[in-house]
């Protein structure tokens, strides 16, 4: 509930609160909804709340069962995104990308070299591993609200790259049917500076 609570408080730009239930609710084991947390705020050009140790993420990721499920493994490369890893992304697409699963394969793979690329500050490559997936990403797993993140991040790539049209068509659905959605207007603002690499380098309401 908290966590949904986190989502909420960004929707509608309360970014301090959405930083405050991150760090006070949610455990340093809850790796996956921290995440989603902290890289929908940097997406948006916010500070993250408290981050994950990324060695506690490399070890999650070699345990027995680290790669067990698509949606468990696509959190760990959030977490990683948030840190900016991008070694540790390219890695992890790597191994998705020579599974024998076709989910992590064909979905999951592009997914994290794409977030690799971004956290490398190169926002068209991601673009392009990203808008080739289309309604391949229903494959993740989790629910829509929890899929959006990665046309947020589609979203995000296509702003940094100059194509804020293209951008705005791939949100227009949420910024149309949503009375708050402030969230949706940092993502399609152009930054200074433009890069997400740049944030990323720093030292650390109402219907969604």
């Amino acid at each position: 509930m908290n966590w949904h609570a986190a989502l909420q408080s960004i929707a509608c730009g309360d970014f301090p609160d959405a930083r405050r239930r991150a760090d006070a609710a949610l455990a340093r084991t809850d790796v996956g909804m921290r995440a989603a947390t902290n890289w929908r705020l940097l997406l948006a050009g916010q500070t993250p709340a408290g981050q994950s140790d990324p060695g506690q993420v490399r070890e999650l990721l070699a345990a027995p069962g680290g790669m067990a499920e698509v949606f468990h493994t696509f959190n760990l490369a959030l977490a990683l995104a948030v840190e900016s890893a991008t070694d540790d992304l390219h890695t992890l697409a790597r191994r998705a990308a020579v599974d024998a699963r076709p989910d992590y394969r064909d979905v999951l793979a592009p997914v994290v070299q794409a977030l690799a690329e971004v956290t490398a500050g190169r926002p068209r490559v991601a673009v392009k591993l990203l808008t080739g997936l289309g309604e391949k990403t229903e494959r993740i797993g989790g629910a829509r609200v929890e899929r959006e993140i990665i046309q947020d991040t589609l979203a995000r790539a296509l702003v940094d790259a100059g194509e804020h049209v293209r951008a705005a068509s791939l949100l227009h659905h949420r910024t149309t049917t949503r009375r708050h959605h402030t969230y949706e207007d940092l993502l399609l603002a152009a930054r200074t500076p433009a890069s997400l690499a740049g944030l990323l380098s720093q030292e650390f309401c109402s219907d969604v």
